[in-house]
């Protein structure tokens, strides 16, 4: 399956499209509900545009998929140069977008994946991995 990994640095609109692109054909590959490649793609455009909004276009998304035990899953991997965030939790809660995505910000992205890990230091960037699995 590694040949399905797909890497895009994420500098403008354009290549976090492409990232959701790659997320929701990895989604059907691996059989995915169609709700469910859903709820990956618009977790994968929050976290691409997140890249291009606060980060300035100093990052990429790595989209693979991922097996443990006996279940399928694929993994979306944000890693940006950007100023990294203060405040985990507030930027969780949400409030504070930039109405230029689709509104539902992390806090949304963390709700529509399986599993979610925020890992940032403030002044390096950030590296976010979100995690759907196949039900």
């Amino acid at each position: 399956m590694s040949d399905k990994v797909r890497e895009i640095d994420v500098s403008s609109d354009v290549y976090a499209i492409v990232a959701v692109e790659h997320a929701k054909d990895l989604g059907k590959v691996l059989g995915f509900s169609e709700v469910d490649r859903i709820k990956i793609a618009i977790a994968t455009v929050e976290l691409a545009r997140n890249i291009v909004v606060h980060a300035g276009g100093r990052g990429r998304i790595v989209i693979k998929p991922i097996t443990e035990s006996s279940r399928v899953g694929i993994m979306v991997i944000a890693e940006d140069k950007g100023s990294g965030i203060a405040d985990i939790a507030k930027a969780l809660e949400g409030g504070s977008s930039s109405k230029r995505g689709l509104g539902i910000g992390l806090g949304g992205a963390k709700r529509l994946m399986d599993e979610f890990k925020i890992e940032t230091k403030v002044g390096e960037g950030t590296t976010i991995t979100a995690k759907k699995w196949r039900h």
